[in-house]
Order: C-alpha cells, then structure tokens, then sequence
C-alpha cells in the first residue's frame, strides 16, 4: 500500500507539476507580478497532489473493482436466467435490474459531482437566484440516469453507438432553436461537467464489466460509450426543463385561474 502511495504520489506531482510551472511562469514573467500568499499557494498545491493521489488509489482499490463486479454479477447468466449457461442471442428485456442499477449510479454519482455543484452555484449567483443550484442538480442527474440506462441498453442489444448519438444530437440541435436563448449555454456546459472525478470510474467500469459478461460483446468496442451518454442526455433534459417551464408560464398567462 505504502508503495502504492509512493507511486501515485509521483505520478500526480509529474502530471501536476506541468499545471503549476505554466500558472507561475505567467504570473513571473507575463504578467510580472510576485506571487500573491505564496505560502498559501504552495499548500494548495500540496494538498492537491496529496488529494489527488488518494483519489487515484480510491479508483483502484475500490470503485473500478467495485463497479465492475456489480456489472458482472448483475448480468451474470444465473442472476439473470437462474441457469450457468446464457442463450445465444438473450432478451434485452431480461437485463432489467442491469438498467435500473445504470439510472441509479448514473444518478447517484451525478447529484456528488463536485465538478457540477461548482457549476450550480455559480449559475445561482450569475441568474440572482432564477436558478436554483438543487433543481439544476436534479435535471442534469435525471438526464445522465437516463443516458447511463440507454448506454446499457445498448451494451445489451448490441446496436450500433453511432444511432444513439447522432439521434440525441439532432434533438440537441432542434431545441436549441426553440429552447429560451438564456440556458442554452448553461445546458451546454451541464453536460460536459457530469464526466469528472466521480461519474467516470463507475460508469466506465459498469461499461467493461457489462461487455465482458453479455455473449458476443467486446470490452474494447462495446465497453467505452456509456461517458459520451452521460454528457449527451443531460443538455437535453436542461433545456427539455426550460422549455417544459416557459410552456406553463404561458398557460398560465393564457388561462389565469379564477379567484
């Protein structure tokens, strides 16, 4: 474990390091002003290759391991058809536990990304509270559950990726034609920071653990799709929210209650 460490530890101070000479480099000899709180700043610094070390030996000791025996167990033939050996071309439909388990870590995971809880509390302050950081939280999780349980539908049937993708695609662009001009660039941003420190290792293990277990699959072809998922259906359930929104305001105006 101690070597483990060591190793992590040089690995994210060699990958850091390149981070940290391009941010002093200009703050010296652009910009040519001192550090400010140097001292604090080096701490910083510190504790993030620390963190980050930590972080990557959590990966492998626990959450590639863990979601990737989940994903086995889940769609290993006897849970599934209660017998060892699985039929040739099984049902897509017998694997439902497979995509209940994909929603719930793709929603679970979402709703602790630190990475997106940043991005709710500034547009919170950006939108002088219009926006409140739990309900954007919420539509983005549902989004990425979503996109996790289709990428495994997919994994599943086998079908091409290319169809999941290019049709999510199109229905991003159709609505960024009609959805209110003011949240497409938040929702745009929404989808690309659910992929981060806590989404991705589960969701990647989920993905090789599934392809290696179904009949027929690859872990190399099959079992990498399931980010590009998780950053697609989250832009369309951000502006599918706003315009669900600005719809019932206008009912609302149309048809004002009585009394």
């Amino acid at each position: 474990m101690i070597d483990g460490l060591t190793t992590a530890l040089l690995a994210t101070g060699r990958d850091v390091f390149a981070v940290t000479a391009l941010l002093v480099g200009f703050q010296l000899f652009v910009l040519r002003q001192p550090i400010p709180h140097l001292k604090r700043v080096a701490i910083g610094f510190a504790f993030v290759v620390i963190g980050l070390a930590f972080f990557l030996m959590g990966l492998e000791m626990a959450l590639f391991p863990l979601g990737k025996h989940m994903a086995t167990e889940l769609s290993s033939p006897t849970f599934v058809f209660g017998t060892p050996l699985t039929p040739e071309s099984p049902p897509w439909w017998e694997y439902g536990w497979v995509y209940l388990f994909a929603a719930i870590i793709g929603f679970s995971t979402t709703l602790a990304e630190p990475a997106l809880i940043a991005v709710a509390f500034k547009a919170n302050e950006a939108s002088r509270g219009t926006i409140r950081p739990w309900g954007l939280r919420l539509v983005v999780a549902v989004g990425v559950a979503v996109g996790i349980s289709l990428g495994t539908f997919r994994i599943v049937t086998g079908t091409p990726l290319v169809w999941y993708i290019a049709a999510g695609y199109l229905i991003v662009l159709v609505q960024t034609i009609f959805a209110p001009k003011s949240i497409i660039p938040l929702a745009y941003d929404s989808g690309g920071v659910t992929t981060s420190t806590v989404t991705v290792p589960l969701v990647t293990a989920l993905g090789l653990g599934l392809s290696a277990t179904i009949p027929g699959r690859n872990p190399a072809l099959d079992g990498f799709g399931l980010i590009a998922f998780a950053s697609l259906f989250p832009m369309i359930t951000v502006m599918g929210y706003a315009q669900l929104a600005g719809w019932w305001d206008r009912m609302r105006l149309k048809y004002p209650q009585e009394g």
